[in-house]
């Protein structure tokens, strides 16, 4: 589920772009979370590490779809990754970050701040608001349901049909 062992070089490219005309390299600061946008913004169907990731430098970057598990191997983590992979657009086209935390011992500052147990999902709106959370696995659908419903999305939605 690490974002550098599924696509290095598309992190790398993501990386370079980030740069790209930006400030001088030294006055670039490379955070975890700022990796982890970059490689985002380049495929918005990756899953990332929660490892390293502060939620306050994701605020009206993305919605957050946070899957947590005590391990990897976990039959709910797996089931919701499936569920998850039979459609990413889906959550691609909503701004939806997938995030998986399967370390507890590690304590990722994620889980510290969202504290769940055992298998949990959690749904952050863009500013920060925990929208949902499930002991479950769910599927895209419902998923989607639940995203359009909040207001930011419902905004989002207008903006763009021009209904302001």
């Amino acid at each position: 589920m690490d974002i550098f062992a599924r696509r290095p070089a598309a992190l790398l490219l993501a990386l370079i772009g980030a740069l790209w005309g930006a400030a001088p390299l030294q006055a670039q600061i490379l955070t975890p979370t700022a990796i982890a946008i970059a490689a985002w913004e380049e495929d918005r169907t990756i899953v990332i590490d929660a490892e390293g990731l502060d939620m306050a430098e994701l605020a009206y970057v993305a919605r957050l779809l946070v899957v947590f598990a005590d391990s990897a191997a976990q039959p709910q983590f797996q089931r919701q990754l499936e569920l998850l992979a039979e459609d990413p657009e889906s959550l691609a086209i909503r701004d939806v970050m997938v995030i998986a935390d399967t370390r507890p011992a590690d304590g990722s500052a994620i889980r510290r701040q969202l504290r769940p147990r055992g298998f949990s999902l959690v749904l952050v709106e863009k500013d920060g608001r925990v929208e949902l959370r499930k002991a479950d696995p769910w599927n895209l659908r419902e998923i989607a349901r639940q995203i359009d419903k909040m207001p930011l999305r419902i905004q989002e939605i207008n903006n763009a049909l021009g209904r302001n």
